[in-house]
This record gives C-alpha cells, structure tokens and sequence, in this order.
C-alpha cells in the first residue's frame, strides 16, 4: 500500500471523529436549548391535557406538542369545532357567521362589517402551536445530531484502529529487510 493511501486512511479518521465529537456536542446542546426555552416560558398542561402533562411543566419537545394537541382541542370547543377556514370571515346583527360582507352587522364605531372575532381564536393558536411543534422538531433533530454524532465518532474510531497500524507495520518491514541486508560481522 503507498504511504500517502496509509497517511489519507489516518486523516479520515480522523476527521470523521472530530464530526462525530462536534455532531454530538450540537446535538447535546441543541437538545438543552429547548429545554431551556421551554422551561422559561413556565407552560403548565391543564388539567384535561393529556396525563404526561396535565397540571405538569411542560419541559420538553414531546410535552410541547402534547401541550399543542391539548390547544387544538381546547380552540375546536372554543368555535364550535369549527377550525379557522370553516367559519364566516364576518358575524351578522344576529351573531351568525358569514362570508357575504353586505350582510354582516356594522359596527358604529368603525363604519365596517363586524369581524367573526372567534377566527382569532384559531390565529392565536396556530401561532402557538407552531412554536410547540417547532420546539418538537427541533428536539428530534437534536437527537438525531447526537445519534449521528455517536455514530461518525465510532466509525472514525474503527477506522483508525484498521489504518493506524499501517504505518507503524510498514516502518517494521523496512527495519527487517534492512536487518536482513546488512552485513554479518563474524566474531574473531
């Protein structure tokens, strides 16, 4: 094997273990940032969320999306199960939703059609939830840093102890053959 195929076999580990140590600390620090963030925004589960977050913090990526889930429900009761694309852009004098704008109330002060103000409802917790599911996924790709991380580091590992050697094999074998090649000197 030539000696600059030896010496890239090295390099590569070594890289590759250096991917895997920085994979890793992302992944570990990533993984604390959300919960981090989380923690400091002091969400409880109410008490008819799912059991892993009723009435507990939510800390971490899964509860957050359980927490979304929870909100989902909570916004569906709150119009009538009816999410944000179903219900009437205005309210008429008799408070029922509609889209035709000539046939929604007016309100006085403003002069325009009085908006269906249960549609805010669903903005709030689309916004919310997003930033719950976004807490979600970045915890899962945290994780998956760490996994990978792991698994560069072990490779680059793997592949050190093959090549490694190599080197140090190589420098051996030119010291035979030149053990070999020199001349004996007989004792007198």
């Amino acid at each position: 094997m030539k000696p600059i195929t030896k010496y890239a076999g090295i390099v590569a580990g070594i890289v590759l273990v250096a991917f895997g140590v920085g994979s890793s600390v992302m992944g570990v620090s990533g993984r604390s940032e959300v919960r981090d963030a989380l923690r400091q925004e002091q969400i409880v589960g109410t008490p008819d969320m799912d059991s892993r977050i009723a009435n507990k913090p939510v800390d971490t990526g899964a509860k957050a999306k359980l927490f979304a889930d929870g909100m989902r429900r909570h916004a569906l009761a709150a119009t009538g199960d009816q999410v944000y694309s179903q219900m009437g852009h205005y309210l008429t004098a008799t408070g029922t939703p509609t889209d035709d704008k000539t046939a929604a109330a007016i309100d006085p002060k403003s002069g325009k059609p009085v908006e269906n103000a249960a549609r805010n409802v669903w903005v709030t917790e689309t916004a919310l939830a997003t930033a719950l599911n976004t807490s979600y996924f970045a915890e899962r790709v945290s994780t998956f840093a760490l996994v990978m991380g792991a698994a560069l580091l072990l490779i680059g590992i793997g592949f050190l102890v093959l090549v490694v050697p190599l080197p140090i094999e190589a420098a051996a074998v030119r010291a035979r053959r030149g053990a070999a090649k020199a001349p004996v000197v007989a004792a007198a």
